[in-house]
Order: C-alpha cells, then sequence, then structure tokens
C-alpha cells in the first residue's frame, strides 16, 4: 500500500475533523439532540408540528455550505471513480444501513463514539469493517 501524497491533505482533514467535533459538541449541547443527518433528513419526512424548522434550516445549510465554498475557493471537480448505477445502489445501501443501525455514520461514528456508546462502537466497527471488505473485494479480489 502506498499513501498517494500528491492528494494527502492532513491540515485540512484535521480542520475539517475539528470543526466536525465543534459543531457536533454545539448541536448536543443546544439543542439536546444528536448532530445524525439520518435522523435530521429523517424527521423531515414523518415531520411533528413545530420539529421541522430547525431540520429544515440545517439541511439547507448542507446544501449551501459547497456552493459557499465554491465562492471562496473557486471551482474544484470532484472525481468520482464509478457510474450513476453503482452510486445509486451505493446510496440506497447506505439508506437501509442507517435504518437497521439507528443511525449513520456522523450519529454514532461523531456522536456516539464520543458519549462512549457501546452501540455506536458496534456499529462504527460494523460499517468501517464492511467499507474495508468492500474496497478489498472491489479493487482485489474482483477487480
Amino acid at each position: 500500500m502506498t499513501i498517494d501524497w500528491t492528494h494527502f491533505t492532513p491540515w485540512a482533514s484535521l480542520a475539517g475533523g475539528i470543526l466536525l467535533g465543534l459543531a457536533s459538541a454545539a448541536f448536543i449541547l443546544v439543542n439536546g439532540r444528536i448532530l445524525g443527518i439520518s435522523g435530521i433528513v429523517g424527521g423531515l419526512l414523518r415531520p411533528v408540528p413545530g420539529d421541522s424548522g430547525w431540520r429544515l434550516s440545517f439541511l439547507l445549510g448542507l446544501l449551501a455550505a459547497p456552493l459557499l465554498y465554491f465562492l471562496v475557493a473557486g471551482s474544484s471537480a470532484p472525481r468520482i471513480d464509478a457510474g450513476w448505477t453503482t452510486l445509486v445502489v451505493a446510496g440506497l445501501l447506505v439508506g437501509v444501513g442507517t435504518r437497521y443501525g439507528s443511525g449513520c455514520t456522523s450519529g454514532h461514528g461523531v456522536c456516539g463514539l464520543s458519549r462512549l456508546s457501546p452501540r455506536s462502537l458496534v456499529a462504527t466497527l460494523s460499517f468501517m469493517g464492511a467499507g474495508f471488505l468492500t474496497v478489498f473485494l472491489v479493487r482485489h479480489a474482483f477487480g
């Protein structure tokens, strides 16, 4: 295994991790809720009166962030080495997994582990292990 030093971004990754941790901590302190994207979006699909405003604002912020980045930093084309079919199937599998796992990577991996949740530890180990296995199979066994 080799590291792609051209695209290795430890400082940007560290800054992103710190921002994500601070946002998660602030969200739970201010709202008393876990910053899990699937739970926030899922709450919009089954709305509770008076609960949709902050969820919609959060979702709009997620969608506005890349646009703001584009305005500040300029264009950067993402590179995705998969076709539309693969992306749609992968998205559906992630969606099903978040329902079975009672949360997503942000809910379990960031918020759950920081709260020392045993359920989140099992969930995080499960989805990370499945991801490692999938990459190995696709790139080495079948690729």
